[in-house]
């Protein structure tokens, strides 16, 4: 199936800055990224709008605590409350990507955890090219959507590791509708260094001690990152038209103009300061649904052309 695709770059500023999700948006990895104006712009394209279902597809076999960290991150994004309370909050982070609607005519879209579709035999076998991924979405809706791919850590994807970490689409126009799309992949085996920092040692640059984990998984808590870093991309920059800087083919977005800053501080090997659990050590910076804690990433703010942080 043909697409518009962005992937999540892990890139390295000065010795070393994990991860950086270049949009259309993949996380690659690159070795050297040509400097880019500070200013994320609007292209004049389409935008999600209005009520948005987000929906998981699994491949492969997760189990189900770790379906329930993701799934409830998901629900987080627009739980109110109790939860909104609960500062610095997932939904208090999101209302920061939501910013950039201010400069459309576009509403923000309402999101909601949508489907949840299973394929636990891995039915396309374990080693999936780009065109896979793009099969797998399309089993999703195909309107109002955003249709997660999520890859067990037994499962090679094109350029998962090489050059990326997570990735977002779209599908093609058509009767049937047209619909945004993620691919994220659990590296807590094939490269944890790559695309889980700061919760694993990194490959390269300062050999800092990793931190500890909010859910206790590595694979799964690196996965939360990737995932909210593309859902901001998918949502201000959903077919190619809206919020980025940069060229069109490699474009930086919401989140991924912000590689390696989770916190106030941030420098290249260190996250920035976080809020830690007393109870566990793992470190975090949002609250999430169901008493759950979550690392995400900064996100650009157009307007003082710096990266903000819950």
């Amino acid at each position: 199936m043909a697409s518009s695709n962005f992937s999540t770059s892990l890139c390295f500023f000065l010795a070393f800055v994990p991860l950086l999700q270049v949009c259309l948006c993949s996380r690659r990895l690159s070795a050297a990224v040509e400097k880019q104006p500070l200013t994320i712009t609007y292209h004049n394209g389409a935008l999600l709008s209005g009520p948005i279902s987000v929906n998981l597809i699994w491949y492969g076999k997760f189990t189900a605590s770790q379906r329930a960290v993701l799934s409830d991150f998901v629900a987080s994004l627009a739980a109110e409350g109790e939860l909104e309370q609960r500062r610095p909050s997932v939904s208090s982070w999101w209302a920061m990507a939501e910013k950039y609607y201010s400069r459309s005519k576009a509403p923000p879209p309402k999101l909601t955890v949508g489907e949840q579709i299973f394929d636990e035999d891995c039915s396309l076998g374990k080693s999936l090219k780009n065109a896979d991924i793009s099969a797998l979405a399309a089993r999703g809706p195909h309107r109002r959507a955003i249709n997660v791919v999520l890859t067990q850590h037994d499962v090679a994807v094109e350029g998962f590791c090489m050059s990326r970490c997570a990735t977002h689409g779209s599908s093609p126009r058509s009767k049937a509708g047209r619909f945004a799309y993620i691919w994220v992949g659990n590296s807590a085996v094939q490269c944890p260094g790559q695309c889980a920092w700061p919760f694993h040692q990194p490959l390269y640059g300062p050999q800092v001690p990793p931190l500890l984990p909010p859910a206790g998984d590595v694979g799964v808590d690196g996965m939360v990152m990737n995932l909210a870093s593309m859902i901001a991309g998918a949502v201000t920059n959903p077919f190619g038209g809206g919020f980025f800087m940069g060229p069109e083919t490699a474009p930086l977005e919401a989140a991924t103009a912000c590689p390696g800053v989770y916190g106030k501080g941030a420098y290249p090997g260190y996250a920035g300061d976080l809020l830690v659990d007393p109870s566990t050590g793992a470190s975090y910076n949002a609250n999430g649904a169901h008493g759950r804690r979550y690392l995400l990433p900064g996100i650009f703010d157009p307007l003082t052309a710096s990266c903000s942080t819950v």
